[in-house]
């Protein structure tokens, strides 16, 4: 299957790279455009694909096309193509109404990815698309399930699930970058203290699937012990609301209020 991304920005380059080192259901092709950037030359060298001069060009030669371009680029980029096979809409805060308006003669999939795609391990949110060719969207989810979990959910509830799933990655990242840097304050070589800091949320991660976070962290935080001291420090800076308040903002911003 040939697989075409109309804009080559983090989150196209992010599957696009876990297609390339998947070992199987990867695309046999992989098509790029950009806005002028050059980002669809840079990537297709990385991953093996090639850069295409337009995205009219872009569609006529692909079975599939990634829809990654700003939403407010929706109907100008819509209006110029031909017909698609498929739409796989990456298009943050836009519902399947408005994708299908813009493309009613192909199969649309409003999805939304994580960063974690890039290595295969990523989440991948798919609008129930009721209604769609179910032949399509079997050969899509195959090839979307070759670099993550795929979970299908009610068309209103992926604002949520990009709150949820989509913007956490970086919040992860903010926890390793706390750590890490504390790690190397303490002696740690710098790159020692992420790593060890990365390895723990994986293995964590891995205890999610399971136990419960409640399981987790009294297993862990022994009664007077330093666990605990940690955990009444964060409670103390207003550590889990931040992230409640993260998530609002996020959810806010979203939908524009």
């Amino acid at each position: 299957m040939v697989v075409g991304f109309i804009g080559s920005g983090n989150m196209a380059a992010a599957m696009a790279r876990g297609w390339a080192g998947a070992e199987q259901n990867s695309p046999s092709k992989m098509l790029f455009t950009d806005s002028g950037s050059g980002r669809a030359t840079a990537l297709a060298g990385e991953v093996g694909g090639q850069a295409v001069d337009s995205n009219e060009d872009l569609v006529r030669n692909s079975d599939v096309v990634v829809l990654a371009v700003k939403p407010a680029s929706l109907e100008e980029v819509a209006a110029s193509l031909p017909a698609p096979r498929a739409v796989l809409s990456l298009l943050g805060a836009t519902p399947l109404a408005r994708l299908a308006e813009q493309f009613p003669d192909s199969t649309v999939i409003r999805l939304m990815p994580n960063l974690a795609v890039e290595v295969r391990t990523g989440v991948i949110c798919m609008a129930d698309p009721e209604g769609a060719d179910e032949g399509i969207v079997a050969e899509c989810r195959s090839l979307l399930e070759a670099i993550s979990t795929v979970y299908e959910l009610p068309d209103e509830s992926m604002d949520v699930a990009t709150a949820v799933m989509g913007c956490s990655p970086a919040y992860f990242a903010v926890i390793a970058e706390a750590l890490g840097h504390e790690g190397a304050a303490g002696g740690l070589e710098p790159e020692v203290a992420i790593r060890m800091v990365g390895e723990s949320m994986a293995g964590t991660a891995e205890l999610l699937r399971r136990r419960t976070p409640f399981e987790i962290e009294t297993a862990v935080a022994s009664p007077g012990g330093s666990t605990e001291a940690g955990l009444e420090a964060l409670a103390a800076a207003g550590g889990a609301d931040a992230f409640r308040k993260a998530f609002e903002a996020s959810i806010v911003r979203m939908r524009g209020s």
